[in-house]
C-alpha cells in the first residue's frame, strides 16, 4: 500500500517459485558496459486465478549503467498487463522492462526495483529461465566486454561456479491484496512525471484530468483536504512531507500514494470516500494529526493499505463512517491492511463496519492504549499472522454504540497481550498472498514500514 497477500499459504506457488529460482541459480543478469554483471531477484508476490503480481530487483555489479532494459521470456503464455517502477512491453513471449526517469542510473552495486501484474493460464506459472540486461546475456559474474589478450584455447566460463554465493531475495513489497482485484491498481502508470515543491503546484497536479505521476519534494505546508483525481501516482522523494493538510479521494479510482510523511493534518491525512475504488496506500508515515490517518468510507472498495507507520496519533484507520450507512457500504469496503506498524497508535487499527472480508495480516501492534482491531455492524474481519506486543485489547466484536461484527483470528503472536475476542465466520479471501510467520513480523515490519524505506 500481508488463506491469500504478502506471504499466504498460496503459496505453495510463490514459495516453490522462489525456492526454484534460488536453486536454479537464476538470480543473475549482465549489462552491456565495459565490465558487465548484475543480479536479478524475480519473485511472484501474489497469485490468483488468472493473474499474478511479480516483483523484480536488478542490482548492477559492473561499471555504472545509464539507462537499462531488462529482458526475459515466458514459457507458458504469461502476459504482462500493468507495471510500476518500469515501462514494460511484451511481444509474444519476450518481455522488456525499461527504466523510468528516476531509476535509470545504476551505480556499481546500485539497485532498481519494479513490479507488474500479469495473466497466466492457471495450469503453470514457471519462472523465467534467463535474463538479459541491455541485450547482454546473463552470466552471473562481471566480465569485460573486450577481454585483454583472449586465448582461443582457454574459453571464459559463461556460467557461475556452483560455489558462487546466491544473492538473497529482498522483502517483497509490491502490490498485494484487494487493490489487485477489479482490474488492478496502476495509478499514473508510465505517464509523464511532474515534481512539485509547494501547495499550489501540488493542488493543481492532483486535480488535473488524465494520468500523471506526481513526485513530492521537500516539505509542503497546506491546510484542509486536497482533491485527488483518478489515475494518479503520488510518490515522495527522500524526506518528502505534507504538513497540515490531507489528500481526499472522492469517487475517483486507480490512485497510488507512496513514500510520504504526513504530520499535523487538520482533518484526515488520507480520506477515501464516495465509492472510490482501486487505491494503494503504501510506505507512508503518519503522526500527530487531528482525525484519521487513513479513513475509508461511503462504499469505497478494493483498497490495500500496506507498510505504513502510525505513531504519536490517536484515531488511526476507520473503515465505514457510520452505523446507518449500510445501504451504501454492504458489499463494499473490502480492504487489505498488511505489514503496517501501529506504533503506540491508540485506536482504530482498524475499526471496521460492514466490510466482508476485510483482511488484517502481518501487522505489528505495539503498546496500543485503546485497542487494536474492532469488527462491528456485521463486518467480517480475518485477523491473521499479526504480532501484538503490550496491547491491552488486541481485537474485539462491537465498539461503542456499534453492534458486533465477526472476527476469525489465526496464527497471531502475543507478547504481554491477551488473545482477543473472535467469533462468527468471514467470507473467503479471493486473492493469493504469502503469510509471514507471526513471530518474525516485528523485525520484518520495523525494518521496512514507513516513509523512506523504499526506492521509488
Amino acid at each position: 500500500m500481508r488463506t491469500a497477500q504478502r506471504r499466504m499459504t498460496l503459496l505453495a506457488t510463490t514459495a516453490a517459485a522462489t525456492a526454484t529460482l534460488l536453486t536454479a541459480g537464476l538470480l543473475t543478469a549482465v549489462s552491456a558496459q565495459a565490465a558487465a554483471g548484475c543480479q536479478v531477484a524475480y519473485s511472484v508476490a501474489s497469485q490468483w486465478p488468472g493473474g499474478f503480481t511479480g516483483n523484480v530487483t536488478v542490482t548492477n555489479l559492473g561499471d555504472p549503467v545509464s539507462g537499462w532494459t531488462l529482458g526475459w521470456s515466458y514459457a507458458a503464455g504469461q502476459q504482462v498487463s500493468q507495471a510500476w517502477g518500469a515501462t514494460v512491453s511484451q511481444s509474444g513471449s519476450q518481455v522488456s522492462a525499461t527504466n523510468v526517469d528516476y531509476n535509470g542510473n545504476l551505480a556499481t552495486n546500485g539497485s532498481a526495483s519494479f513490479g507488474f501484474n500479469a495473466s497466466w493460464n492457471n495450469a503453470s506459472n514457471p519462472l523465467p529461465t534467463s535474463f538479459t540486461l541491455n541485450n547482454v546475456a546473463c552470466t552471473g559474474g562481471t566480465t569485460p566486454t573486450t577481454p585483454a589478450n583472449p586465448s582461443p584455447s582457454t574459453p571464459t566460463p559463461s556460467n557461475p561456479l556452483p560455489s558462487d554465493p546466491v544473492p538473497s531475495i529482498p522483502p517483497q513489497t509490491g502490490l498485494v491484496g484487494w487493490a489487485t482485484q477489479n482490474g488492478g491498481t496502476t495509478g499514473g502508470g508510465g505517464a509523464p512525471t511532474t515534481t512539485v515543491t509547494n501547495a499550489s503546484a501540488l493542488t493543481s497536479a492532483l486535480n488535473a484530468t488524465g494520468s500523471a505521476v506526481i513526485r513530492v519534494s521537500g516539505t509542503i505546508s497546506c491546510s484542509g483536504m486536497l482533491r485527488v483525481r483518478s489515475n494518479k501516482t503520488i510518490l515522495g522523494n527522500s524526506g518528502a512531507t505534507i504538513a497540515g493538510c490531507g489528500l481526499n479521494i472522492s469517487g475517483d479510482r486507480n490512485v497510488i500514494i507512496r513514500n510520504l510523511t504526513f504530520r499535523d493534518w487538520n482533518d484526515d491525512a488520507i480520506n477515501v470516500q464516495e465509492s472510490a475504488t482501486n487505491i494503494w496506500i503504501d510506505h507512508n508515515s503518519f503522526s500527530n494529526g487531528y482525525d484519521g490517518a487513513v479513513d475509508i468510507k461511503r462504499g469505497s472498495d478494493f483498497v490495500t493499505v500496506s507498510w505504513n507507520r502510525v505513531f504519536n496519533h490517536d484515531k488511526t484507520m476507520l473503515l465505514g463512517h457510520s452505523d446507518d450507512n449500510g445501504g451504501q457500504d454492504i458489499g463494499h469496503l473490502r480492504v487489505s491492511y498488511h505489514h503496517n506498524w501501529f506504533d503506540g497508535s491508540n485506536q482504530r487499527n482498524p475499526r471496521v463496519r460492514f466490510g466482508n472480508p476485510v483482511h488484517v495480516f502481518n501487522n505489528y501492534y505495539r503498546a496500543n492504549g485503546g485497542y487494536g482491531v474492532a469488527s462491528t455492524e456485521n463486518a467480517g474481519v480475518l485477523v491473521e499472522g499479526n504480532y501484538f506486543e503490550n496491547v491491552r485489547d488486541t481485537y474485539h466484536l462491537g465498539e461503542g454504540d456499534s453492534g458486533p461484527g465477526r472476527i476469525v483470528a489465526r496464527n497471531n503472536h502475543f507478547v504481554n497481550s491477551p488473545t482477543g475476542q473472535a467469533g462468527g465466520s468471514v467470507a473467503s479471501i479471493p486473492y493469493s498472498y504469502q503469510l509471514d510467520t507471526a513471530s518474525n513480523v516485528k523485525s520484518i515490519v520495523t525494518a521496512g514500514a514507513g516513509a523512506g524505506r523504499i526506492t521509488v
